[in-house]
């Protein structure tokens, strides 16, 4: 790849591809060459933002055009079919989470990544978070001393506004692969990635409790996955509960010295917290406000444009996706 910025496509352009187009040319860490969406408002909308780029309704009729990499921001059913297509041309790839509905899709589309030797990289945002980036630290530099217990939480008063989210075939389930992705990703993550021993859970949709195996997408859901180092995570996450405010996010890590959280602020979907826990004392470790939105799409580019290839951090994923399988008794 030359010094020029890397040629991006964008294959569909709702609300979370736009922030994240955005967020890239905010930056300065690509160009973009082509974005692809079926929507004439959205096409409408793409010409005022970006006129140098093309328009164009498919990925086949992307594929045509010279490209570095391509973010995906389809509904999940379409992101294994769509990033092999990539990878297999040659193609780097940064897709919306979770990058596949299964484990067994997840793999494949690393595996595709490794043989074509290009870039992967999935919109786990979250870890992206300052609050999460220090809670993160504290664990690794031991403060927290032995983490024993993670508690979890994603309360979305709102739900989904796509029918897609609702069919177990498209979207590979209901809030617990919506929302539970990125919990499960910051658990292992902070903790990495130890492997996990045993996943069980109980889903229910609006307030029946749903038998093991049953294709009907959950709206609450709740888990516990038991780690080989000794550590138990807890999982609870729902739509359209109500919670009193627009959204409960949190994450708590229990150490054998002290513990750490992440909290959401006033309800807000993006503004976040962390503290330190030491008996009934309590130190701040970041506050509000935080642009970190778009840091991951911004981090691959930035990784792409220096001449990065495949890598390994990716394979994780594989793990994450496998303890959401383990939710859903696939």
């Amino acid at each position: 790849m030359s010094s020029a910025l890397p040629k991006i496509g964008f294959l569909g352009l709702g609300w979370i591809g736009q922030a994240r187009m955005q967020a890239m040319l905010d930056e300065k860490v690509c160009e973009v060459a082509v974005v692809a969406d079926p929507s004439p408002d959205v096409q409408a909308r793409v010409r005022e933002i970006v006129p140098s780029a093309a328009v164009v309704g498919t990925l086949d009729e992307m594929l045509a055009h010279d490209l570095d990499g391509a973010v995906i921001a389809t509904p999940s059913a379409m992101h294994a079919q769509q990033s092999l297509a990539l990878l297999e041309r040659g193609i780097a790839v940064f897709c919306q989470k979770p990058l596949a509905r299964t484990a067994q899709e997840t793999a494949a589309i690393i595996a595709a990544a490794r043989k074509a030797d290009r870039l992967l990289g999935c919109d786990l945002s979250y870890r992206h978070t300052e609050a999460m980036r220090r809670i993160r630290n504290c664990v690794v530099e031991g403060e927290l001393g032995q983490v024993y217990a993670i508690d979890l939480v994603f309360h979305n008063a709102y739900g989904p506004d796509k029918p897609w989210f609702r069919d177990m075939a498209l979207a590979g389930g209901g809030c617990a692969i919506d929302l539970g992705t990125h919990l499960v990703d910051l658990a292992l993550w902070t903790l990495n990635f130890p492997k996990v021993e045993r996943v069980t859970s109980r889903l229910y949709a609006q307030g029946r409790l749903l038998a093991p195996g049953e294709q009907v997408v959950e709206d609450y859901a709740v888990a516990q996955f038991d780690l080989a180092n000794g550590t138990v995570v807890r999982l609870a996450c729902s739509w359209n509960l109500s919670a009193g405010c627009d959204a409960v996010i949190e994450a708590h890590f229990h150490g054998s010295r002290a513990g750490a959280a992440m909290r959401n602020r006033n309800g807000s979907f993006y503004d976040f917290a962390a503290e330190r826990y030491q008996g009934t004392q309590r130190t701040t470790l970041s506050e509000p406000p935080d642009a970190w939105g778009g840091r991951a799409a911004v981090d691959w580019a930035r990784r792409l444009g220096a001449g990065a290839r495949y890598s390994p951090t990716i394979e994780p994923l594989v793990q994450v996706a496998g303890v959401l399988d383990g939710i859903y008794g696939r």
